[in-house]
């Protein structure tokens, strides 16, 4: 029979406490799944962001036991997400900005089995160093001429074996990773967050950036022309409205004969027009 536990371990104490100030030191906790992120996306992470997000890696039921009791808004639902080994992000950013910057810091990883090739997978011709032996099946299977020369394996001419979008099988996925070639993009994206006691789910976090600044763009565009249009007077449009007026003043003088430097000869010109019109017109004229 197990006594029950009145002590734990200096360290697990430790995670305790954090877990517990955390979410009250920072406006927002965001949860990554570490079961789709590996290892090498987290440390360029941590260096970029080390100023304004604090990086947690904890398993679901600590996390859990730590924050049952919290009483901040929200949070009992955060725990529900809480599944499998994960990664709390704390910081003062939104999250939808966190997860912009998430989605820029993507970097070029090694290949596994299956995975799908991010760009077209280019196996330049060079000395391999490998020796010659089972390598050289392999290489012949992926499609990469080789020849063998001064011992090593040398990969003959610049070969494509995978389009991007195509699949990497295991095979050539060991051979890119001895040719130190990394075809896969990766990034991390939030899987869920609370920002004073709304929860966001991993699709609403999600913005298109380029398609909200052609928007703005378009919003801009058209507010600039209706208030040109109602000549309402911006810095921005002071000299649009100024121009329209102007072109509008010399029609209206040209239109009613009202001479001025500007529009004198314009006025000419439709006054010849005109002569010539009615001149032609009783030219062609014949009395009843």
């Amino acid at each position: 029979m197990h006594e029950n536990r009145t002590s734990y371990p200096k360290r697990k104490t430790q995670i305790y406490q954090q877990l517990q100030e955390l979410p009250k030191k920072y406006k927002v906790m965001a949860v990554i799944k570490m079961s789709k992120v590996r290892s090498t996306q987290i440390l360029p992470l941590r260096k970029t962001l080390k100023e304004d997000v604090e990086f947690f890696s904890i398993k679901d039921k600590v996390a859990q036991k730590a924050l049952e009791n919290s009483d901040i808004p929200g949070m009992k639902d955060m725990i529900g997400e809480f599944k499998g080994q994960i990664m709390l992000m704390f910081t003062n950013m939104s999250p939808f900005k966190l997860n912009v910057l998430l989605a820029k810091n993507k970097i070029m990883m090694m290949a596994r089995g299956g995975d799908i090739a991010s760009i077209d997978i280019v196996v330049p011709a060079k000395n391999t160093g490998i020796a010659p032996g089972p390598m050289l099946t392999e290489f012949k299977e992926a499609g990469i001429p080789t020849k063998i020369d001064q011992g090593t394996i040398w990969i003959a001419k610049d070969s494509t074996p995978v389009k991007k979008g195509e699949a990497i099988n295991e095979k050539l996925a060991a051979i890119l990773g001895k040719l130190d070639i990394k075809p896969v993009e990766a990034g991390i994206s939030l899987y869920t967050a609370l920002e004073d006691g709304l929860k966001y789910s991993e699709e609403e976090m999600i913005i298109d950036v380029e398609k909200i600044r052609n928007e703005f763009a378009q919003a801009h565009q058209e507010a600039i022309s209706l208030s040109i249009e109602a000549a309402y007077v911006t810095p921005e449009n002071i000299e649009q409205i100024l121009a329209k007026a102007a072109q509008s003043a010399r029609s209206v003088s040209v239109e009613s004969g009202y001479m001025t430097d500007e529009t004198k000869e314009q006025i000419l010109q439709k006054a010849d027009a005109q002569a010539r019109a009615v001149a032609g017109q009783a030219k062609d004229y014949t009395p009843a």
